[in-house]
């Protein structure tokens, strides 16, 4: 075998071991760059008396592409039980948009689609209910660090169908 392919083969793979470490080394900076970036959050409720209980568990994520604009998703899950009346399941997912115009003031938007399945109790002759519901909240808040409080207001709020007793909702948002 001539020298000159074997140099070129041992420059060949050092080439190649070298561009694995350098490239692997790169990909690992930008997948720590990339979770960063990435905030985890979200909320919970419970709600109960004698004749009603309710949970709600609502995780998000949003990713803070700058300073001022993050963009995420969440989920939602909501059981619902009035004795004797009815039963609720409301399944879902939004889609999060925050803007800090400055440090303090938080705006968003969120489109939320929620299913509703309600089952009522057979003696009181009402249909079952399975529908879907949209809604758009925009909102405004005080932040500070991770913790934001503010109002929301729903632009299709429905209040045939909406889960939401009013188109105004306080809100409290934490991210991690």
């Amino acid at each position: 075998m001539p020298i000159f392919s074997i140099i070129n083969k041992t420059k060949l793979l050092i080439f190649l071991i070298v561009f694995c470490f350098v490239h692997f080394s790169y990909a690992q900076d930008k997948t720590n760059d990339l979770w960063k970036g990435v905030r985890f959050g979200g909320g919970f409720g419970l709600n109960f008396s004698d004749t009603f209980f309710s949970a709600t568990i609502a995780p998000s994520a949003i990713y803070e592409f700058n300073e001022i604009i993050a963009l995420g998703f969440g989920l939602n899950a909501t059981f619902n039980n009035q004795k004797s009346i009815y039963k609720s399941t409301i399944l879902g997912g939004s889609i999060i948009s925050l803007f800090n115009i400055i440090n303090e003031i938080q705006l968003s938007a969120e489109f939320e689609q929620l299913n509703v399945n309600r089952r009522y109790n057979v003696n009181l002759n009402i249909e079952d209910d399975n529908y879907w519901i949209p809604a758009l909240f925009l909102g405004a808040g005080y932040r500070n660090g991770n913790i934001t409080f503010g109002i929301r207001y729903d632009i299709l709020y429905n209040n045939q169908k909406s889960i939401y007793a009013d188109s105004w909702a306080p809100f409290v948002r934490l991210y991690f």
